[in-house]
Parts: structure tokens; C-alpha cells; sequence
């Protein structure tokens, strides 16, 4: 399935793409999708409940804003330097454990809704990204069970002001967490959905030109692997994002670097997981 959240800010509900790409609401099962959905195996459930009420539901129409398509995110614990080809891009070797940090869920937003550059942001960068959305709590994970913890797959541009992460001291997070930093969709889609999340295409543009193109073949440390890594520091809860890293082509690594401005359009996408549109704004 790929489940959708549409309506304005904080006030979504929840439905999904039907198989003849129409949106449908999906409020009668469900008043949205939350820790609770997930926990108590709501995916498995929506898709029964479907089976017999799938043709009745309502349709939305697509002229409505899309939010992020998970409720609440507890926590986004991010990869760096993860991908093989953009370490070779950084002339870096890569990390023998995955390398950590957060990005504060008060950056997540629609993943339409638009950047706003921040106060003070000279280096606003771009970082598409392949998320995994955690569905049932997770700790101690053994690496060959670390699939059965996740509910799905989304795009995700991890924006970044590398002026804050890389030169006002302390933690990444400074630099990651901006609001506007972390739009999630459009869709969450399921695992059945893909055939092989280790083979996916990604891309990211700016004002039409191609910066990313790479794949998840590049992952240096794959999805189990990191579910079940990152299960033994912490839990894992419901609705959790953990973000796999970008490949190259990022902003700083351009000769010269390159970094966006108001009136500039990010678009980006992952096979089978939708598009993004952004338009980058002044900040406020």
C-alpha cells in the first residue's frame, strides 16, 4: 500500500493511493496514522478492511495539500556517510560503524510544502534520501529480524545549513534541524510495494539541472543492518525515521560549492516511493 495524509497542517487525514492512482480517504478505519496504527499491526488490518470496502471509500481530490504521511515521528536518527559513491566524492574513507546524529521532528513537514531558508543561513544544501519507517517497537534487533520492525519507505530531503553544522562548534544537529528541513513523502509505501529496496534510483534537481543520481545500491551499511545497529543504542518506536544518507552531488561537494537561494526549485525522487517539489522562499 502507499498511505497518504492530505488536508492543511495539522490537520490531515489519512488515506491512500488506490491501484488506479486515485487518492482515497480512509478516515472510516482509521483517524490517522499513529504509533498506535502501527504498533497494533494496522497495516495487515487496512489492507483486510479494504478488501470489502475498498470500492466505497471516498474519493479526494489531488488538488489538496499532501502532508507527511505518518502522524507523529518520535525521533530521526540520520546516517552520514553512508554512500559508497559520495564518500568517493568527499575523498573520505568510509566510517567502520554507521556515524549518528538527530534531526529534530519539528522539521518535518509536507514534502511540497516549500523550504524557508534560515535566519542567519548562508549554505543551505540539499540531500536526498531514503527513509525507513520503524512499525513496531524495536531493541536489541537481531540484524536477520531487523525487516519485520519496519513498516516502510519514504522519500526524504535531509536539508542542511552546512554553515551551522560545520561552523558554529557542537553537534550536527544545529545545521540539520531548521524548520522546513525535513519534508517526508508524498506516500509511505509498504514493503510488499518494492521489489528490492537495495536497487532503488535516486535523483534530485535544481532549477532543472540533475545534481544526484545515484542508487541505494550504494549504501555502504544497508537497511537491517542499521535498524538492528541502531536498536542497540536506543528503542525504536512506532513511527520513528531513520534516514540512510545521500549520495553524491550535495551542494558542498560542487568546485565551487553551490547553495540555494530564495526563488530556487528543488524536485527529487526515489522509484516507487513519489516525487518532491520545494520552492526554496526567503527566510522569514
Amino acid at each position: 500500500m502507499k498511505l497518504i495524509r492530505f488536508g492543511q497542517p495539522k490537520q490531515e487525514n489519512p488515506g491512500i493511493v488506490a491501484e488506479d492512482g486515485s487518492w482515497r480517504d480512509v478516515s472510516a478505519f482509521t483517524p490517522d496514522f499513529t504509533e498506535e496504527f502501527f504498533e497494533n499491526d494496522g497495516i495487515a488490518r487496512l489492507a483486510d478492511w479494504l478488501v470489502s470496502n475498498g470500492d466505497s471509500l471516498p474519493e479526494v481530490p489531488q488538488s489538496e495539500r499532501i502532508g507527511p504521511p505518518i502522524a507523529h515521528c518520535g525521533k530521526i536518527v540520520c546516517v552520514g556517510l553512508n554512500f559508497v559513491d559520495h564518500a568517493e566524492e568527499a575523498g573520505m574513507d568510509l566510517p567502520e560503524e554507521p556515524v549518528l546524529f538527530f534531526k529534530a521532528t519539528s522539521a518535518i513537514c509536507g514534502p511540497n510544502d516549500g523550504l524557508t531558508l534560515p535566519r542567519a543561513g548562508e549554505k543551505t544544501d540539499w540531500e536526498v534520501e531514503l527513509a525507513v519507517v520503524i512499525g513496531r517497537t524495536a531493541s536489541y534487533v537481531d540484524e536477520a529480524d531487523a525487516m519485520d520492525y519496519v513498516a516502510g519507505f519514504c522519500l526524504h530531503n535531509d536539508y542542511s545549513e552546512r554553515a551551522f553544522q560545520l561552523e558554529r562548534s557542537g553537534q550536527w544537529v544545529k545545521g540539520k534541524s531548521c524548520d522546513t528541513f525535513a519534508p517526508i513523502g508524498p506516500w509511505l509505501v509498504t514493503q510488499d510495494e518494492i521489489a528490492d529496496h537495495n536497487q532503488l534510483g535516486m535523483w534530485l534537481t535544481v532549477n532543472d539541472e540533475k545534481k544526484q543520481d545515484s542508487s541505494s545500491a550504494q549504501l555502504a551499511f544497508k537497511v537491517p543492518h542499521l535498524v538492528s545497529y541502531i536498536s542497540q543504542f536506543m528503542t525504536l518506536q512506532p513511527g520513528d525515521i531513520i534516514s540512510t544518507g545521500t549520495p553524491p552531488g550535495v551542494g558542498m561537494g560542487q568546485d565551487p560549492p553551490v547553495y540555494l537561494n530564495a526563488g530556487d526549485v528543488v524536485e527529487l525522487g526515489i522509484d516507487g516511493l513519489g516525487t518532491q517539489r520545494q520552492e526554496v522562499r526567503a527566510s522569514i
